[in-house]
């Protein structure tokens, strides 16, 4: 038996409780693992809530993200004792996910626990940290540089958009956060970010283009931000698009591809290759120090989850939330 988060559904109204459930009910799978902590994600705070159509399928264990040890496993790939992380592969929507003492998973979803890090400060970072390491490389890769100018951050009190400000940062990049939460201004700058603006300059509908104010961009945000962005972003510059915070239209213009040859890179992070999450996590391990990661993240534990997905969509959590199996 096993304690888990668990939603289902009857006559079109969605229920979700922390449960007791048998082991012989978890999904298939060639690897066991007894997950030693999650996290809670935007995504998992829709599927938690019903706010949003993140669940395939009922029932459904949340938790798109996972740090653990391997108890069973009938892969080459893995042996009993080693430790594992994931991220993505729609664990948490289409297959029971890490909100859970347990889980069954697919062994080609799996990579080993950074030796960097322990399952707290990966779960720390979690879907948002890997996402933001993602975006951080695709602007790399389209050669913006420090010297090129200002990177923009959107969404910067959440967990992506804190990570993009301190790996930026880190990497030398002069960061512009962009919040609707102004009393965060002292956090984002201690994070990194060397400007704050309101996010209202950017999310309501805008011109086809805008002044140049930025080489490049992280946007979590989507609809009219992202289209916002796109319009104020320099000459060659180029925006990487991981969200949809906002919306996920894109009510643009082509005239910043067009006029000003602006990249748009979108970023997948569910389906992402093993070798890219592999260099991701690397990465990570490299720019991110234990003190950074302590200040973006809040402990909880799995019976606390529920009311903390409220308080996620509601924009009331900061930075990132850590779900331990175990008693504080």
């Amino acid at each position: 038996m096993f304690k888990a988060i668990l939603i289902d559904k009857q006559d079109n109204q969605q229920r979700t409780a922390l449960e007791t459930i048998d082991e012989s009910r978890l999904p298939e799978g060639n690897v066991t693992v007894r997950v030693d902590c999650s996290t809670l994600n935007y995504k998992d705070a829709l599927a938690i809530t019903g706010k949003g159509p993140v669940v395939r399928q009922f029932p459904m264990v949340p938790g798109i993200d996972l740090a653990g040890t391997v108890e069973h496993s009938s892969s080459d790939d893995f042996a009993p004792g080693d430790a594992v992380l994931l991220n993505g592969w729609g664990v948490g929507e289409g297959h029971w996910g890490g909100l859970a003492e347990k889980a069954r998973l697919d062994s080609r979803w799996l990579i080993p626990l950074p030796t960097a890090f322990t399952p707290r400060q990966a779960m720390a970072i979690g879907t948002a940290g890997y996402t933001a390491m993602l975006s951080v490389m695709a602007l790399e890769k389209q050669g913006i540089t420090p010297e090129q100018g200002d990177v923009l951050v959107t969404g910067a009190n959440g967990g992506v958009g804190s990570y993009a400000i301190a790996l930026l940062a880190r990497l030398g990049y002069r960061v512009v956060a962009s919040t609707g939460r102004p009393e965060e201004a002292d956090y984002l700058h201690e994070l990194g970010a060397a400007e704050v603006i309101d996010r209202g300059t950017l999310s309501a509908p805008g011109r086809p283009l805008g002044k140049e104010r930025w080489a490049g961009a992280i946007d979590s945000v989507g609809s009219h931000t992202l289209a916002n962005v796109l319009a104020s972003t320099r000459y060659g510059g180029s925006v990487a698009a991981c969200g949809l915070a906002q919306g996920m239209d894109l009510p643009a213009s082509v005239a910043p591809f067009i006029l000003r040859g602006v990249t748009l890179v979108g970023i997948d992070s569910v389906m992402r290759p093993g070798a890219d999450r592999l260099e991701a996590w690397r990465r990570l391990g490299e720019l991110l120090a234990p003190a950074q990661l302590d200040a973006i993240t809040r402990t909880i534990t799995l019976d606390e989850a529920i009311d903390a997905a409220e308080e996620l969509l509601t924009g009331r959590i900061r930075g990132r939330v850590v779900v331990t199996m175990t008693e504080q």
